[in-house]
């Protein structure tokens, strides 16, 4: 299996610390409801470690919540309630989302709120060996101490300094510094400290929760391309000078981001899509074969016709997996060598693209040969295993009472019919037979029922 590392620039041969990877992957900042690019990196990193597992390896994984941060307590001050309380509930909102798209749990979730007495020991430990300093309550993280900033951007310190968004802050050093532990202002969430009342900086709570749940060096490192510069710079030099051991993280993985119309799907930039708005017009099979389409270092453009692409494929995938077997024919359909085109791309740096590409092919021989009356039975399994334990697929029939759409065309027959509005009704019938609904008037009411697939 060999993974491409942004640190080296280059694929590298995953080679694990010990029998059990340890794997860390940023998590979200719970002030609104998640969206599809949320979904993207997710998805993407939930397959890695799907097929981590899948390869013969224990993993250990780890994701954060970031529940204290300028904007929740922004946006809790809007609301008129407690910032803890608006993270609660998105966070909430975060996992019924994920449990949504079929993502695996994490291992653990730490919050920052519960971490304060490990992230209150690193910044202690970096004021105390000098890397850090303290002005007015909060502290700040001294880059100029280290030779290798910039190592994981591949830049030096000035042309971060050129690149970077600067609020330039009388009390550093340096306009680079960054915040390790940041003093409170009146009204906000705050801790005692050495320093005085106040609440972490964004980029310590990662490390404190990384070295406290997986030890000081691990063996992935995951999140989105933005967090690059300077998320995962400053986690890089603030834990490895607090416990003077190289590498924090052996293998840094970057998804590429979604794209909305040229610009990054963002909250901050408000041309966002739910992850729930998105699954009330498709099935999670469709959302993930949207997104696995692309290899994960990729940007991603949405578009309908992508989705519908997606739409198109995932039932073709379930249709295939629904075939009826032939078992009494002697004749067997092998399926080892896609299988084994399956696993070449997912070990060339988790290439999805290639991997879907294997699982359609398969598809297509499994149906040439059922319709030749060849045994699909092992063929049909293993289309069902790399597809639903690696790439997350359910392949299972959305029900009528599940989709949102043939609700809605089910309500809509019915007002045609109570208008009399035949022709208009039976266009709506016909709708839904398209979707795979049957529907049946009878003497006791209407009668509906999935169709029979071919």
């Amino acid at each position: 299996m060999k993974i491409f590392s942004t640190l080296s620039g280059k694929k590298e041969q995953f080679v694990p610390q010990s029998d059990e990877v340890t794997m860390y992957v940023c998590g979200v900042t719970p002030y609104s409801d998640a969206h599809i690019g949320h979904a993207m990196s997710y998805i993407i990193f939930d397959v890695i470690r799907r097929y981590i597992r899948f390869s013969g390896y224990k993993l250990k994984f780890i994701q954060n919540v970031t529940d204290v941060d300028d904007k929740i307590i922004d946006r809790a001050n809007k609301k008129g309630i407690p910032a803890i309380e608006l993270a609660e509930q998105y966070s909430d909102s975060f996992m019924a989302d994920m449990d949504a798209l079929n993502v695996v749990r994490a291992d653990f979730y730490p919050r920052a709120t519960g971490e304060i007495d490990k992230i209150i020991e690193m910044v202690q430990g970096l004021v105390n060996n000098g890397y850090a300093y303290e002005v007015n309550g909060s502290v700040y993280f001294r880059v100029t101490k280290v030779s290798d900033y910039g190592k994981l951007a591949h830049r030096t310190l000035d042309s971060m300094m050129a690149g970077a968004r600067i609020e330039i802050e009388q009390d550093k050093e340096h306009p680079m510094d960054f915040t390790l532990w940041k003093a409170s202002k009146p009204g906000e969430p705050s801790w005692t400290s050495p320093w005085g009342e106040g609440r972490p900086g964004w980029h310590i709570e990662c490390s404190a929760m990384s070295l406290k749940y997986l030890g000081d060096t691990i063996d992935i490192h995951g999140g989105g391309s933005d967090l690059i510069f300077p998320h995962h710079e400053n986690e890089i030099v603030q834990s490895e000078c607090f416990t003077g051991k190289k590498p924090f993280a052996k293998y840094w993985m970057h998804n590429g981001l979604l794209q909305f119309g040229g610009d990054k799907m963002s909250k901050s930039l408000g041309n966002l899509i739910t992850i729930k708005d998105a699954l009330q017009k498709y099935n999670v099979d469709t959302i993930r074969i949207f997104i696995l389409n692309s290899h994960y270092r990729s940007p991603l453009k949405y578009s309908l016709e992508a989705f519908q692409a997606a739409e198109s494929a995932a039932d073709r995938l379930r249709r295939t997996v629904e075939r009826e077997d032939n078992a009494n024919n002697t004749n067997k359909l092998d399926p080892q060598p896609y299988r084994k085109l399956f696993i070449e791309a997912m070990d060339d740096d988790f290439n999805t693209p290639q991997a879907l590409a294997a699982l359609f092919d398969l598809a297509r021989a499994i149906n040439q040969a059922a319709d030749a009356g060849t045994d699909i039975s092992e063929a049909k399994n293993t289309l069902a295993e790399l597809a639903q334990n690696v790439l997350g697929l359910k392949l299972a029939s959305i029900s009528y009472e599940q989709n949102p759409e043939i609700q809605k065309l089910i309500q809509e027959r019915q007002t045609f019919r109570e208008e009399r509005n035949w022709k208009e009704a039976d266009d709506v019938r016909q709708k839904l037979a398209d979707l795979g609904v049957a529907v049946e008037d009878t003497p006791t009411g209407v009668k509906i029922t999935p169709l029979k697939k071919k």
